[in-house]
């Protein structure tokens, strides 16, 4: 951790977490699609690795509701084919949440995992 001015520690990221009603759909879903192996699991939370292998766990946490409004946080995902990746995601239980948008040469595109949460891939060349 870095100091700040104030002489505070500066807080790091440790973990992503997205509430869900099913853990293992959605480490097989997030898993599968970003590669990524379960790491730690008991009766409602489950860690997959850190992104990119050094940055903030991606968690699940197990909630009694489902998800019924957008999301106020979301993961961008850089890909350098937005259709190839949303045609993989979607084989993993993805879909859309619109058609894709931004400039031709560098689309983005909004999808949802299978409970509703939504993410974007988006073009990186």
């Amino acid at each position: 951790m870095t100091e700040n001015p104030a002489g505070a520690a500066t807080p790091k990221v440790g973990n992503l977490v997205l509430d869900c009603t099913d853990l293992d759909a959605m480490a097989a879903f997030w898993g599968g699609l970003l590669g990524m192996r379960e790491t730690s699991r008991d009766e409602d939370w489950l860690d997959l690795e850190p992104l990119e292998g050094h940055g903030p766990v991606l968690s699940f946490q197990l909630v009694p509701e489902r998800k019924t409004i957008k999301n106020r946080i979301h993961l961008d995902l850089n890909v350098p084919d937005v259709h190839a990746a949303g045609e993989r995601a979607r084989r993993l239980g993805a879909s859309p949440a619109g058609e894709p948008m931004g400039s031709p040469e560098a689309p983005f595109r909004v999808w949802r995992d299978p409970e509703g949460n939504e993410f974007c891939f988006v073009t990186v060349r």
